[in-house]
């Protein structure tokens, strides 16, 4: 791959907490190249750092110390009202746990990313429309999360992720609350989400669901622990080869 194809680059990402008297370094210097279209897991015990580096890549968190380019803008030294403006517009959020607002439909919930576009009401209502029928759920517009199953809420929650045309799809767990079947169907989609161009990250803790990814990446104690290309990839579109949860 080019330069030109690099979305993300890292170079030497520490990110340092306070507690009391004592420094937790929980990265420590990590430095990562991610080209468009990969599919790319991100994995690693709890403490080594991946839901640190999650929050920094979502533009959720700022580093204490090193450079992190998106899309060859720097962030890492951007304001809060600069990062938010850039991760509405340039990341896709996918949650274990969903986070829809519970009194907006599936319409509303996936219009949501959209109000600070500019666009119309109804043109914002429309591209709800496009993306959950992308994901199936065209005909669920008008329920509420309470009146629909996890995988239904996980689709809209990829749904609203995509109404954007992110550079990025950050999915953070997105099985973790799923039976087996349901976690088949959610893999099929943010795989089809990948055929179709998009780069994806997926933060996982589980090696069944992490090879579903191209790329793995492990993180142990703030640091890069292993970089490789999968060359196993599982399909969800061939069930037989995933893992029972049950």
């Amino acid at each position: 791959m080019t330069m030109a194809d690099r979305i993300i680059q890292i170079d030497n990402i520490k990110k340092i907490y306070t507690m009391g008297a004592e420094k937790v370094h929980a990265l420590d210097g990590v430095s990562l190249d991610i080209h468009r279209n990969e599919y790319m897991a991100l994995m690693g015990p709890s403490g080594s750092g991946k839901s640190t580096l999650m929050n920094l890549l979502g533009l959720l968190d700022t580093p204490t110390q090193g450079k992190y380019l998106l899309k060859d803008q720097i962030v890492s030294e951007m304001t809060d009202s600069e990062l938010a403006e850039v991760r509405n517009k340039e990341i896709g959020f996918v949650f274990q746990t969903f986070n829809l607002l519970p009194r907006l439909s599936s319409l509303e919930n996936v219009a949501l990313p959209l109000v600070y576009s500019g666009m119309s009401k109804s043109k914002r209502l429309e591209r709800a429309q496009q993306v959950l029928d992308t994901v199936g759920l065209g005909d669920r517009v008008e329920h509420k999360p309470n009146e629909l199953s996890g995988g239904q809420r996980q689709r809209v929650a990829i749904a609203r992720a995509l109404v954007n045309d992110p550079a990025l799809i950050l999915a953070d767990e997105p099985t973790g609350n799923l039976d087996t079947k349901t976690s088949i169907e959610i893999m099929a989609i943010l795989e089809e989400i990948h055929n179709q161009g998009n780069t994806v990250i997926l933060v996982t803790h589980e090696p069944e669901i992490a090879a579903h990814a191209h790329r793995i990446v492990r993180l142990r104690d703030g640091l890069l622990e292993s970089d490789i290309r999968n060359d196993n990839v599982i399909s969800a579109h061939d069930p037989e080869h995933f893992y029972n949860k049950n």
